[in-house]
């Protein structure tokens, strides 16, 4: 997933007039009794935003009934996108230092679910307004600027309905201030780097992170404080939900 938490977000993507629509269709009578699988499948299937998206849908996240730890991220980058692994970049390598895991556990879903806020590749904004997925410009997907913001239908239509077949989650780690601004809501700080510094204020259910990217280098030598004190309680949290064994599924969910 290639975020940039250097350019401060806005807001997400508008929401198509489609939403009410497809919210009105996966909320059918006999929906709330879909079980994660199922609930995955049709996420997976999900075409809402196909005439924005540059490269077309192509949802990526992973969860497992029995998962204790969630990590909540922005949306997909261009690799992630080629790929179709969460997390398959510098970033990622980056996250599971801090979280002292290797791939194994990093992509075991019976521990660890990775639901992102936007779940397809939106492209890249240019600087001037533009926005761009592919060509030879600057950056992943071609273009001068970030990522474009993770588009609303994800977390509109479904959000909730993931999060509510995630029973055993005790750890959610919110990577970048979308994430924070939709978990936290508005016991955020004023900055992503307040919010990260204020992470005891949100512990143990929640750990706000700033992104991995190597492109935030310049906040991670302005900030020392975030590799000397949150990223070893972090390690230390971490190591203790992944000792744990696997709890299974409710009696409904099998």
């Amino acid at each position: 997933m290639c975020e940039n938490d250097l350019v401060k977000p806005t807001k997400m993507a508008a929401v198509s007039s489609k939403t009410s629509d497809v919210l009105a269709a996966v909320t059918l009578p006999g929906s709330t009794t879909r079980t994660l699988a199922e609930l995955l499948v049709a996420v997976r299937d999900c075409r809402l935003c196909e005439s924005h998206l540059p490269l077309g849908p192509r949802p990526i996240l992973r969860a497992n009934e029995t998962a204790r730890i969630l990590i909540v991220g922005q949306a997909p980058g261009l690799r992630v996108h080629t790929t179709g692994m969460a997390w398959d970049d510098a970033s990622g390598e980056r996250l599971r230092a801090w979280m002292d895991v290797d791939k194994d556990i990093f992509y075991d879903e019976s521990r660890v679910a990775i639901i992102p806020m936007g779940y397809c590749y939106p492209g890249r904004a240019a600087s001037k307004g533009k926005h761009l997925g592919k060509g030879k410009g600057k950056g992943k997907g071609g273009g001068g600027g970030g990522d474009l913001p993770p588009r609303r239908e994800c977390a509109e239509v479904w959000l909730d309905q993931l999060l509510a077949r995630l029973p055993h989650i005790q750890l959610t780690l919110l990577v970048g201030q979308y994430a924070q601004r939709h978990f936290l809501g508005s016991s955020r700080h004023a900055s992503l780097a307040e919010t990260v510094q204020a992470w005891q204020d949100y512990a143990p259910q929640f750990i706000p992170l700033p992104h991995p990217s190597p492109r935030n280098q310049p906040w991670f030598k302005k900030h020392p404080w975030f590799e000397q004190q949150l990223v070893p309680a972090l390690r230390i949290q971490i190591k203790a939900l992944i000792a744990e064994p696997a709890r299974a599924p409710p009696l409904h969910q099998k």
